[in-house]
């Protein structure tokens, strides 16, 4: 039987928020496996009809203009002062992700899977080449070839064709007790002035793109949510149920 994962579209929302609420999910899950384990060890598991579980979500987002530093990023890498940054209404965060500097803003979707990945296999390498392959077959339905990048993670354009090289889709997790948080940006209609104040991901000479920049047209915010949700079915191979409420 598939996995089941739950759906929400929080539309727009602040960084903090959005980090918090994945927070807020992944700390549940973590109390279940808890629970779990000491009914197991005391014996008590099986005398109970309803045990505690663990639960998937995939949230999506858009984020009003932000820059997040991962826990082994280079402060370097961001161009502009948190001052200046304040000044242009710009949010700043470190956080608790892999990877290093990236943007998130208006026209960009951003995905936060938060799954229990004892479900699945305990791989994190696995895990986000997973998540990559849903991207490059996302970006296969606009006929345009995602590839990875030896030893980059994420989703690029002409990865090997020097000075041509061009990032469409950020990716950094975290997991605690296998439990997922965090996940991929994908630039869909971004206005990719932004990265101009970073190294993007810390890879220098290097530059980014968007759907609509190699498209040459705007496009459809929630076509590619469907796209990418049905991907996520095909690749992780689960069932995405019904929409939920944004936050409940």
């Amino acid at each position: 039987m598939k996995q089941q994962v739950q759906f929400r579209d929080l539309g727009n929302m602040r960084y903090k928020d959005a980090w918090d609420f994945q927070e807020n999910i992944l700390q549940e899950n973590v109390l279940a496996k808890t629970r779990l384990r000491e009914l197991q060890d005391s014996g008590e598991l099986d005398q109970l009809a309803e045990k505690p579980q663990t639960r998937h979500e995939l949230l999506f987002v858009e984020h009003p203009p932000v820059f997040t530093l991962g826990k082994s990023g280079d402060m370097g890498n961001v161009l502009m002062s948190e001052e200046h940054l304040a000044k242009l209404g710009i949010d700043f965060f470190k956080i608790n992700r892999g990877g290093d500097i990236t943007f998130h803003g208006p026209g960009q979707l951003v995905g936060y899977p938060i799954f229990d990945l004892e479900k699945f296999y305990t791989d994190i390498g696995k895990y986000l080449r997973n998540i990559e392959e849903v991207i490059i077959l996302t970006l296969a339905e606009y006929g345009l070839q995602g590839e990875r990048s030896a030893g980059e993670t994420g989703v690029w354009l002409d990865p090997d064709k020097k000075g041509r090289e061009r990032k469409i889709c950020a990716i950094g997790v975290r997991t605690s007790r296998w439990i997922t948080m965090h996940g991929f940006a994908l630039n869909v209609n971004t206005d990719l002035n932004y990265f101009n104040m970073i190294v993007p991901c810390g890879i220098q000479g290097k530059q980014v793109a968007s759907l609509q920049k190699e498209l040459g047209r705007e496009v459809d915010m929630n076509e590619v949510k469907e796209k990418v949700k049905r991907n996520f079915e095909r690749v992780f191979e689960v069932e995405i149920g019904g929409e939920l409420d944004a936050i409940s």
